[in-house]
């Protein structure tokens, strides 16, 4: 049994931004056992799923993909992507394969396997589910999944804990590419298959996510090397001016969790609550007392669902007077009342964002008081209708020019566009599944794959 795993993630989401290459071929100097990186979050929002496409520019992603392959297929190590192409459709699974083969050939590498699975959900294996009473319970505050829920959904992932990686490896794969997975899999599957401890091999998961995002100072796409053993868990950053510190690293260990202690995948939770963090050394920080906790019955698999709204354009506007900042919120509400008129009988969907009030936060802003000098804002009209949703967008829009307020004898200078036309913003959708579904083999949604790359080429 090994006594240490050392992994290096190059790019906190693959291909979002370009990873830098002067920190990865620092770590690539330190011949790691694996190559692995996650391509995708639901931060992106639901359209790309929905819309089945990818959010990261395919030349980047590509340009990551490349750095990966040849870096890790010199030395004849694994290399292990997740959540390909940004959402894990199946069609962002089949894209990344795809690359790897042309780069394959494009270098003329020598022959080696690439394994790969699908996350997708069929509509009707959920409606059987609903039908044989099974509940598939709501998280963060909905409620459980109904068959409307399923009505309404256009595309969905399942989110795969380490099993499908696993399993991919054990079938001899040099390269995986994943279909939605969680984030702490990626890099938590290749440790537990080697034999070292569920609590470090997801301690050491949940701190790679993001590459250099537990490094400082900020940096964004750097790589990092993460080492594990059967004691403890050390994060080192590659490139010369960051640092792993015990603050670092112990923050981006709380980083985006509900709880800062608690991290859940399928199979079971990471309980983060009795870590210990020490500076091992100038670079490089160490942690112990991560503790894993299994799912009591069967595991439970996250769902995530995209289902369509409408056709979206944008509209943006500027407000420098000061008496029309003061009584913004007159102006928006003549906005709204103007547009409930004209469009009265037509199903729509109106947002209007105030950037230097709440344009970021919302209802949830509690800076109460504007005291900006200038508001810029974002209009969002959405209808079933693209015609319509311009026409929707570009009424509301000029409504905040035309907003009668009282005192005010002018007829200009209330607000200014930065366009005179209003910007299409595509097709857009919304989450209708944040889930969690039991499953009695953690493979049945997953569908692994495996094939011979450069098979005709002599070695």
């Amino acid at each position: 049994m090994k006594k240490e795993l050392r992994i290096v993630s190059p790019n906190g989401h693959l291909g979002f931004a370009p990873t830098k290459k002067e920190s990865f071929e620092l770590a690539v100097e330190t011949c790691p056992d694996y190559y692995c990186a996650d391509s995708g979050s639901d931060d992106i929002g639901a359209s790309a799923l929905g819309a089945d496409k990818s959010v990261s520019m395919y030349k980047w992603q590509k340009h990551d993909l490349e750095l990966m392959l040849l870096a890790a297929r010199k030395p004849g190590v694994p290399m292990i992507i997740g959540s390909a192409g940004d959402t894990g459709a199946n069609s962002r699974v089949d894209m990344y394969v795809q690359i790897i083969k042309d780069l394959a050939k494009e270098h003329h590498l020598p022959p080696f396997k690439i394994g790969y699975f699908y996350s997708e959900v069929e509509k009707p294996y959920l409606y059987n589910k609903l039908a044989s009473e099974v509940t598939i319970e709501g998280l963060d505050g909905r409620p459980h999944l109904t068959e409307k829920d399923i009505d309404q959904t256009d595309r969905i992932v399942a989110v795969a804990g380490i099993h499908p990686f696993i399993k991919a490896l054990d079938m001899g794969a040099d390269v995986v590419i994943g279909g939605r997975s969680s984030d702490v899999a990626v890099f938590a599957a290749p440790v537990i298959r080697e034999g070292f401890p569920e609590s470090h091999a997801y301690y050491l998961g949940k701190v790679l996510e993001c590459a250099s995002f537990c490094a400082e100072p900020y940096g964004a796409k750097e790589s990092v090397i993460g080492t594990i053993t059967h004691d403890d868990v050390k994060v080192t950053a590659m490139h010369p001016d960051q640092r792993c510190t015990i603050a670092s690293v112990a923050g981006h260990a709380m980083y985006e969790r509900s709880n800062p202690y608690f991290e859940y995948f399928a199979g079971g939770m990471l309980d983060m609550t009795n870590c210990q963090y020490e500076q091992f050394d100038e670079k490089t920080c160490r942690i112990t007392g991560s503790k894993y906790i299994p799912i009591e019955g069967d595991i439970k698999v996250k769902l995530e669902g995209s289902g369509l709204v409408g056709e979206k354009f944008i509209g943006i506007a500027g407000v420098r007077d000061p008496y029309t900042i003061k009584n913004i919120n007159q102006v928006i509400e003549f906005a709204h009342e103007q547009t409930a008129k004209e469009f009265a009988g037509i199903p729509y969907h109106l947002n209007f964002r105030i950037f230097g009030k709440n344009g970021v936060m919302g209802d949830l802003e509690p800076v109460k008081e504007i005291k900006s000098h200038e508001l810029g804002i974002v209009v969002e009209g959405i209808t079933d209708s693209k015609v319509v949703a311009e026409e929707l967008t570009l009424f509301a829009t000029r409504q905040i020019f035309y907003a009668k307020l009282p005192e005010v004898k002018g007829t200009a200078g209330t607000a200014a566009y930065l366009i005179d036309d209003v910007l299409y913003a595509g097709r857009t959708y919304e989450w209708t599944m944040n889930h969690t579904v039991p499953v009695a083999d953690p493979l049945e949604l997953f569908k692994v794959e495996i094939t011979e790359v450069n098979a005709s080429i002599n070695v």
